[in-house]
């Protein structure tokens, strides 16, 4: 789903070398959503069962 690149694109160009293992972590849980899963996170419609998750999706949303 395009809108999904956008933000992870956006965030990783913004976050760049400083993004920390954790983050990286998370990034690969929500990589394994299905496209429409991600979007909900990413756009708020829906909250993450995972906690190791929720910092990195307040930082996609606030971009």
């Amino acid at each position: 789903m395009l809108e999904n690149d956008l933000i992870l694109s956006r965030f990783l160009d913004s976050r760049g070398p400083a993004i920390t293992e954790d983050e990286v972590a998370a990034l690969d849980r929500l990589l394994d959503l299905g496209d429409n899963d991600l979007w909900d996170l990413l756009s708020g419609h829906r909250e993450p069962t995972d906690a190791a998750i929720l910092s990195l999706l307040r930082s996609l949303r606030n971009l």
